[in-house]
């Protein structure tokens, strides 16, 4: 790796010293033991080593609040891979080289076998690289997301921050041309995108580049979220109107500039769909899929269970719940769930949101997101500080039945974390807005995200490090939190919870069943809709994110699996000495983590709390 600018590594180590790394302090310290100096010398190798790995990812320092490189995008070329991932394993060759992990303190254990991990993942990852086409998935397609990082990541607090915007939008043609000839690289090895994920590239990038500035009609998203940033600058009297109207200028130019890369893409896409594949279209399909999928398992939960094992988990704990469903139907004077849902449906029949009530489930969901964080003190000790929003998916990705989604805040607060949801389609039962609210927000990603970011004295790679069994396992155990804390209201709020928790069992057997049993996606959404209870189209969006995402739905169940068994564990062991409190911090005060790693550091604080 070259060696880092001076800005960027000036505006590192500023932001390491803000959140408790400065060398700085009086009185001094005392002395430390022989395994606390090894591990906090561990902790600054691990430190510069992060400093280099963030010169290569510019998106990665905007999240954190780092300007440098801030004018630049992520380089997703794979020659940029290959060579992170060689970069990785030096790194770790280097770690191991000076440090003796026996000599450190179990947190530096801790950290020296998760730097060690993320090398491994990295070349397990790179295999499965050309499976993962840039316009494949569901969520993360490149057409997309790169909007969407402007919009929602990219702050503008200064003219710095303008032009590093005006500098991307920019760099966004060549970016989408590079993701273009990756994904037409994939599609001659025999791995092409299904047809609805075709057709949605379509619809969605000629919506990116309708209206103002293109022609007539409302203002396209990227002009419209320019605007606002700029406007705000002005009314704060960081910029003049006339420098404004300057940077606006080259905003609008710069956007216009966009239409063409969107037409290649565009035309790329209707050329692809007589050729893109529908129905059965999962793992098995693509050569070598079973491998692939395998991989992709692996790097989800971070176990070594197989497709099978899944499968089953899956059907014994669909079993299970809908038993708890049919317990909680009789306590409410019903003959059993069917007879719930039912009442429920009749009481609220499907109907299509509407501006208010839009309104209505945004002022809602956020007035309980606060109610629910009042009633952490009792059952965390560590808690969120920072601003916890739930707000509308922009326009260019909601779609009907759309997932919600969590992002952190930024380092410093200054945005604040939030909820997603798509507001557009059917209604869903109000009763269902809570369970949501506790996963995605309070005490689920939100919660977990901001203290995570705050993280203080362990290395700092470890607050951007993530592991979807660790962080969706978490965010469905704070399911169960919320209904410990009191929080939901009534029995059809509880009811609704076990109705997340189906849906969560349901997604197990749905995504081995597609990419492991070459289920159709009829079949998948069939089986979404009668036993994981979802509305159709719900069904449908759900089943087509889990074909263009592999694997990433079973993270959620089998992390909540090992940290319920955890926890009873833990309250076994420990009885009378169980600490709730010290439990939840244990889990989520110091980062994601691989579950293997959790289960050995709750084994081993039962073991100091035991004794």
């Amino acid at each position: 790796m070259t060696k880092l600018s001076a800005g960027l590594m000036a505006a590192t180590l500023a932001l390491f010293a803000s959140t408790g790394l400065s060398a700085q302090s009086a009185p001094p310290p005392p002395p430390l033991s022989p395994s606390a100096n090894a591990t906090a010398a561990l902790t600054r190798f691990l430190d510069e080593e992060f400093v280099e790995y963030v010169k290569t990812q510019p998106q990665l320092a905007t999240r954190l609040g780092i300007k440098d490189g801030g004018d630049k995008w992520n380089d997703i070329s794979d020659a940029a891979a290959d060579a992170q991932v060689r970069w990785r394993l030096a790194s770790v060759a280097r770690m191991k080289e000076r440090f003796n992990r026996a000599a450190l303190s179990p947190a530096g254990q801790v950290n020296y076998d998760i730097w060690t991990l993320e090398a491994d993942r990295a070349v397990l990852s790179n295999m499965n690289r050309r499976y993962r086409p840039p316009f494949y998935s569901r969520l993360y397609s490149a057409h997309s997301q790169l909007p969407d990082f402007l919009i929602n990541t990219h702050s503008v607090a200064d003219a710095t921050d303008l032009k590093n915007y005006i500098a991307r939008l920019r760099g966004m043609p060549a970016v989408l041309d590079l993701a273009l000839a990756r994904t037409k690289a994939s599609e001659k090895a025999g791995i092409r995108a299904p047809k609805f994920q075709i057709e949605t590239i379509i619809s969605s990038s000629e919506k990116l580049t309708s209206g103002a500035p293109y022609g007539e009609g409302p203002d396209a998203a990227l002009w419209a979220d320019v605007k606002a940033k700029t406007a705000a600058l002005v009314a704060s009297g960081k910029l003049t109107q006339a420098e404004a109207d300057q940077h606006l200028a080259e905003a609008k130019d710069a956007i216009i500039a966009l239409k063409p890369a969107y037409c290649r893409i565009i035309a790329w896409a209707k050329a692809s769909l007589p050729k893109a594949p529908s129905g059965k279209v999962g793992a098995l399909t693509l050569p070598g899929g079973r491998a692939y999928y395998a991989n992709e398992l692996k790097l989800v939960t971070t176990t070594d269970l197989t497709a099978e094992q899944i499968h089953a988990i899956g059907l014994k704990e669909v079993a299970r719940i809908e038993a708890e469903q049919d317990a909680l139907a009789r306590q409410a004077g019903f003959a059993d769930r069917h007879a719930f849902y039912a009442e429920r449906k009749r009481l609220y029949p499907p109907q299509p949101f509407t501006d208010e009530t839009r309104a209505e489930y945004l002022k809602n969901a956020n007035e309980f997101v606060q109610k629910t964080r009042t009633l952490l003190p009792g059952y965390f000790g560590q808690l969120p500080v920072y601003g916890i929003e739930v707000v509308r998916e922009p326009a260019f990705s909601e779609v009907p039945g759309g997932a919600a989604h969590a992002s952190q805040p930024s380092p410093d607060g200054k945005r604040p974390a939030r909820t997603y949801v798509h507001l557009v389609g059917m209604r869903p039962d109000p009763a269902a807005m809570y369970t949501l609210m506790c996963h995605e927000a309070v005490p689920g990603h939100n919660t977990q995200g901001d203290i995570q970011v705050r993280q203080q004295g362990g290395p700092k790679f470890r607050s951007v490090t993530g592991y979807v069994a660790f962080g969706e396992g978490w965010a469905l155990y704070a399911e169960a939190v919320c209904k410990e804390m009191g929080a939901y209201p009534d029995i059809a709020a509880d009811f609704f919870r076990l109705d997340a928790e189906l849906f969560r069992a349901a997604r197990l057997v749905v995504d081995t069943g597609l990419h492991a049993k070459g289920w159709t996606e009829d079949q998948a959404v069939t089986y979404m809709n009668t036993t994981g209870r979802q509305p159709i189209e719900r069904s449908r969006s759900e089943v087509r994110r889990y074909l263009t995402l592999p694997g990433q739905a079973t993270g959620y169940k089998i992390g909540m699996i090992k940290i319920m068994e955890l926890r009873a564990r833990a309250e076994a062991k420990l009885g009378q000495k169980f600490d709730l409190k010290g439990f939840h911090d244990l889990l989520i005060a110091s980062g994601s983590q691989p579950l293997s790693i959790l289960e050995r550091r709750v084994d081993e604080w039962i073991a100091a709390r035991a004794g």
